[in-house]
């Protein structure tokens, strides 16, 4: 199975939102459904990164590693820096 760390960003918001997940669709879906608790206050997250791994246990140390450098530019880095960063625009296709 195949394990998604992702980067979701709200306009409405101006933040963005970083988890783990099995598929992409469905859960970025409960996002915009505002099923999530962390998401709810808006229902326009796009999908602006992903990260694919073969365990759980490596995306959540991925998720984790992102999450604990808490840092926008950190994020605004790997968007601006990385192949697997999507521009305006452009739909998840993995």
């Amino acid at each position: 199975m195949t394990f998604v760390v992702y980067i979701l960003y709200s306009k409405n918001l101006d933040c963005y939102y970083i988890g783990h997940t099995q598929n992409l669709s469905i859960r970025l879906n409960q996002h915009n459904s505002q099923v999530s608790k962390s998401t709810k206050k808006t229902n326009d997250w796009e999908i602006v990164y992903q990260e694919c791994f073969e365990t759980r246990s490596d995306a959540v140390q991925r998720e984790l590693e992102i999450k604990l450098k808490k840092s926008r530019k950190y994020i605004e880095m790997l968007l601006k820096n990385e192949p697997r960063a999507f521009g305006k625009g452009d739909r998840f296709s993995r």
